[in-house]
C-alpha cells in the first residue's frame, strides 16, 4: 500500500494549530485541497468515532470521502480512515501529529496510506496518486503554516501609524493618501 508522510513547523503551539485543523466551520479559511468541509449530521465537534465529509477542489477532481476519526487525541494526534470508496479509491487513512518545539512553535507530520483501484491499474495510478498526495499535502502544511504567521502579523501592533500626519486618512482600498 503506498504511503507518505510530510512535515512542516508552524508558527503556533500545537495545541492552535490542532484546534484549527479539526475545526470544521474554519477548515476552508486555509485548506488549499477542499471546496467543502463539515462533521456528518450526527457530530458537532470533532472527536473519536466521529464522521467528517471532505471534498476536494474541481481541478483535483473534486472527489468526496466521507471519513470516521478512528483516534483523537488534542493535542498530539488524531487518524481518519476512509468509510466510503470514491472513484480511483479502494482504502485512504491519515495521522495527523503534533510536537510543540521550544520556540512556541509546532511540528506537525502528516501521514498516509491509500490503495487504488481498479485493481488492473494500481501499476499505473499508485505512483500518480503518491506524487499527486505528497504534492498536495506539502502544498496544504506550507498553506496552514502561512495562515499562522499571517494571524501573527494581524495581532502584531503596527506602530509606523504613530508617526503619520494627522490629516492621512485611509482610501476605500486601504491605502493612505494625504488630503
Amino acid at each position: 500500500m503506498p504511503n507518505g508522510c510530510v512535515s512542516e513547523a508552524i508558527p503556533a503551539t500545537s495545541a492552535e494549530v490542532f484546534r484549527l485543523i479539526h475545526d470544521y466551520s474554519r477548515r476552508l479559511e486555509w485548506d488549499t485541497l477542499l471546496r467543502d468541509a463539515r462533521l456528518c449530521e450526527d457530530w458537532t465537534v470533532a472527536q473519536l468515532h466521529a464522521t467528517t465529509i471532505c471534498t476536494g477542489r474541481w481541478y483535483l477532481g473534486g472527489l468526496t470521502l466521507k471519513t470516521e476519526y478512528v483516534s483523537f487525541d488534542p493535542p498530539n494526534v488524531a487518524a481518519v480512515k476512509m468509510l466510503n470508496r470514491p472513484p480511483f479509491f479502494d482504502a485512504f487513512a491519515a495521522t495527523i501529529r503534533h510536537r510543540d518545539l521550544n520556540d512556541g512553535s509546532s511540528l506537525i507530520e502528516y501521514k498516509y496510506n491509500f490503495k487504488a483501484r481498479p485493481i488492473c491499474l494500481r501499476w499505473m495510478l499508485h505512483p500518480i496518486m503518491s506524487t499527486s498526495f505528497r504534492w498536495e499535502t506539502r502544498k496544504r502544511l506550507r498553506a496552514l503554516r502561512r495562515f499562522f504567521s499571517d494571524l501573527q502579523v494581524a495581532e502584531t501592533p503596527n506602530v509606523s501609524n504613530a508617526t503619520e500626519p494627522s490629516d492621512a486618512r485611509k482610501s476605500p482600498v486601504g491605502r493612505e493618501f494625504e488630503s
